[in-house]
């Protein structure tokens, strides 16, 4: 047979096809564009179910875990209230926060009275420059219970709070200008309850990370408030953020209790 003949019959045979081809191919197409658009009509809808009239407690908890599966670090401009409430007064510190993922946290209060506050694993180290005075503490087996308290919300898992939390959505709220959640949770333990009845927390509903912290503690109607602005996630923080940059001569001391 001629070579002419069967290349020729060749191409009416792919050309016979071509169509066929042609039609399955723009079927897999079409597939493939529907499969993407139900995709995102579904993080649409968790996202306007959590930004909208309709944000219950779990898809807060939801959008808060997005969050925190790319948490690395958090810096942030402090403020820290304390209220008083048999007589009716209340007292701030100002200053910033550096947390890392790797357990590491920094606090720097710098007005009125400059102290630092330093966290590597299970040591505890408070500096006070005016008396020269740092305290040092093995976290030890309060771990856990210190961690509940310094990150809670820095890229915490919902899983991880309602194994210690109760935890429900109150409403929603304006705070510096922001639409925030207020997240209400009660402690699970006695033992946490005996000094704290529930905490509050305000999540930013563009970041999903708190920007205010309520600790109510247990009996007077006393707490303790944290307020954070400038808040800003997974900038680089340095190790020497870290370390321990006070004077050599400092007076260590280890409290008991």
């Amino acid at each position: 047979m001629h070579l002419s003949y069967v290349l020729g019959s060749n191409r009416r045979k792919a050309w016979a096809n071509a169509p066929l081809q042609g039609l399955i191919l723009k079927c897999k197409l079409t597939l493939a564009a529907a499969l993407i658009g139900l995709c995102m009509v579904a993080f649409a809808f968790r996202l306007s179910a959590a930004q909208g009239g309709q944000a219950t407690t779990a898809s807060v908890l939801g959008m808060m875990d997005r969050s925190a599966s790319d948490f690395r670090s958090l810096t942030a401009d402090l403020e820290n209230t304390k209220y008083t409430e048999v007589v009716k007064d209340s007292s701030t510190e100002t200053g910033h926060i550096y947390v890392r993922k790797d357990q590491k946290m920094r606090i720097e209060i710098t007005a009125p009275d400059p102290r630092t506050i330093l966290r590597v694993g299970d040591s505890l180290f408070v500096y006070t420059p005016k008396i020269k005075r740092v305290e040092e503490y093995d976290l030890g087996k309060n771990r856990a219970m210190v961690d509940q308290y310094v990150l809670l919300g820095f890229g915490t898992r919902s899983e991880n709070l309602k194994k210690s939390y109760e935890v429900k959505l109150v409403g929603e709220e304006q705070l510096d200008g922001k639409k925030t959640y207020l997240l209400e949770l009660t402690p699970k333990s006695d033992d946490v309850r005996h000094q704290i009845t529930k905490i509050q927390m305000w999540i930013d509903s563009s970041s999903w990370l708190p920007i205010q912290q309520k600790f109510f503690e247990t009996g007077a109607g006393d707490y303790i408030q944290f307020h954070y602005t400038n808040v800003m996630k997974n900038l680089k923080i340095n190790d020497s953020r870290f370390k321990q940059d006070w004077p050599k001569d400092v007076n260590r001391v280890k409290p008991r209790g």
